[in-house]
């Protein structure tokens, strides 16, 4: 088995010496009086911190396996410990070289996270807010903060349209998590409104995006078309007195976002503008992957929205992402927040995939 050390020895040693550089910078005090400059360097320095690791134990154990086959020449008792070292070597080479595959550039940035009622009128609405439910819950476990950038009531309950910003209060990035969660999400129940008690099929749209930083996308204001308007309730009821919601219309693009839920005009402007970030740089991103030659088709895709990734079958409290066979018959406890188990499947299914185009 070739080494990924012996495939990959420029890239192994230059994250290597990423590693070590980034140690010195956090070591200076001067680097903590920029708050989002420490943040960022904490995070990669956190995530290269496995690789390193890993390194350092291949290194380790190829040391001991020559020491112990030198010492197997004079005591046959060290030949059993060698082999042991072998299968730990060829294991530690396994995960290096999945830790050495390419990176996602934005898998340490933040999210905004938007859920659209789609087909099923009202009952997907519901499902919108349960989905909404499900998504703060599972930030609520993993230490998060959550932030509500736009909310669209409906006229029965749920939301036609929401808008979450999510955000790591550590050096986790929440992107690597979240990013296979976008498409159709499709729910199989027996609406509230039934009263014959048939199943019912929905849908609603999930959208995630890696929240840009002012760094990632510069936007002209001469760009852009900014409106105002009142904000309004369930059923086009005014909740707000002045005309502080805001719509932006990024002309170039034709991106269209808007804010109501905060109570002035000027908070409402910079929540449109973080989505419309947002959606810029999604829009490059996936520009440049259509463009790429070496464009990967992936089982885990996220950049057609309009495909169905995953169906709740509420009489049969299961869940089934389509995208890779995962299934769970939880229900309850995934819309709780349980999402680990799924999106473990979808980040394994990713790994191999690359790990067999990279063969």
């Amino acid at each position: 088995m070739s080494s990924p050390t012996d495939a990959a020895p420029d890239r192994l040693r230059g994250l290597l010496d990423e590693h070590a550089a980034l140690e010195t910078e956090l070591a200076d005090p001067a680097v903590h009086a920029d708050a989002a400059r420490a943040r960022r360097l904490g995070r990669r320095y956190a995530q290269l911190a496995p690789l390193v690791e890993t390194a350092r134990a291949l290194d380790a154990a190829r040391d001991d396996l020559s020491a112990a086959l030198e010492l197997a020449t004079e005591d046959p008792s060290f030949a059993e410990e060698a082999r042991g070292l072998e299968v730990r070597i060829e294991e530690l080479t396994d995960r290096l070289r999945s830790q050495l595959l390419p990176e996602d550039p934005d898998d340490d940035k933040d999210v905004i996270l938007e859920i659209k009622a789609g087909e099923g009128g009202a009952e997907s609405a519901l499902f919108a807010g349960d989905l909404l439910r499900m998504y703060l819950r599972y930030a609520e476990r993993r230490g998060w903060a959550t932030e509500v950038l736009d909310a669209v009531p409906a006229d029965l309950g749920g939301y036609k349209d929401v808008s979450i910003a999510v955000k790591s209060r550590t050096d986790e990035g929440i992107w690597s998590r979240l990013k296979f969660e976008g498409g159709v999400h499709r729910v199989q129940r027996v609406p509230v409104t039934e009263s014959q008690g048939r199943i019912h099929t929905s849908a609603v749209g999930v959208l995630v995006l890696p929240e840009a930083e002012e760094v990632d996308v510069t936007v002209d204001p001469n760009d852009l078309r900014i409106d105002v308007f009142r904000s309004s309730g369930p059923g086009g009821q005014s909740v707000n007195t002045t005309d502080s919601a805001v719509r932006i219309t990024h002309l170039p693009t034709g991106i269209v976002v808007s804010s109501q839920n905060e109570k002035s005009q000027l908070q409402n402007r910079e929540s449109a503008l973080r989505v419309l970030r947002s959606r810029l740089l999604a829009a490059a991103r996936e520009e440049a992957a259509a463009t790429a030659s070496d464009q990967r088709r992936s089982q885990v895709r996220t950049v057609d929205r309009s495909e169905r990734v995953r169906t709740y079958n509420f009489p049969e409290s299961r869940l089934s992402d389509h995208r890779v066979g995962f299934k769970a018959h939880n229900l309850d406890q995934v819309l709780d927040g349980e999402l680990d188990p799924v999106i473990d499947a979808l980040t394994r299914a990713h790994t191999a995939e690359l790990l067999a185009a990279g063969s």
